[in-house]
């Protein structure tokens, strides 16, 4: 059985110290590197998140509503460990600041999408729970009962620039993938088509897959 908890022990095993996601953001100036290991700690974290805070069992369906961020190739990583669902209409949903207005799910939980994912500095509407508030407490342990079964993935080896979302159809199987073989993503959001080029060069990347305009 193939599950993304023991694809991690694998890398953890192999290579904890290479870079795995690296994230920009180019209207903001950010850039986040994680490597095995620490995408593994985050991936802990936020599996004990769901399970401790947001009180989901596996088989529950969540909603995440974010745009392209590092934040969802964890939150990815956390409910395949905790063999979870997505569903847009899910009665439990995580969000960015743009999801806030108009009618909450019943739980709901936002988050900042400042660097180093911290906490909201406004107010957040009654009931909404702050995940920049939320995650730190999280033990960096968790254990799996009973972890998404992956079926079978082809291990990837290529470092891939890309602006793909990784909670997606084709991101999450990209991710996996990474994560299987010896590979890593390199994940851009708002680069002027002008950057992809030296972006590429700069992080030595061997594949380019943009949503518009595949590239292998």
């Amino acid at each position: 059985m193939t599950t993304l908890p023991a694809l991690l022990q694998r890398r953890l095993l192999a290579d904890p110290g290479q870079p795995f996601v690296t994230y920009y953001d180019d209207s903001t100036g950010e850039r986040t590197e994680l490597s095995v290991k620490t995408w593994a700690n985050w991936v802990s974290k936020t599996a004990n998140l769901f399970a401790d805070e947001l009180m989901l069992d596996p088989g529950d369906d969540l909603r995440i509503d974010l745009p392209p961020h590092w934040l969802g190739t964890v939150f990815l990583g956390g409910l395949l460990s905790c063999g979870l669902s997505l569903d847009g209409t899910a009665p439990v949903a995580i969000v960015g600041p743009d999801g806030l207005g108009g009618n909450l799910a019943s739980t709901t939980m936002a988050c900042a999408l400042h660097p180093f994912a911290t906490r909201f500095t406004e107010p957040l509407p009654p009931g909404v729970l702050d995940h920049g508030v939320l995650w730190a407490g999280q033990s960096d342990v968790f254990s799996p009962i009973e972890p998404t079964e992956l079926g079978d993935v082809v291990p990837d080896d290529r470092r891939v620039l890309t602006d793909l979302d990784p909670l997606g159809e084709e991101g999450r199987a990209l991710l996996v993938g990474l994560l299987a073989g010896t590979g890593s993503l390199v994940l851009v959001r708002n680069l002027d088509d002008s950057g992809w080029p030296a972006r590429s060069q700069n992080e030595r990347a061997t594949a380019v897959l943009r949503t518009d305009q595949p590239i292998s």
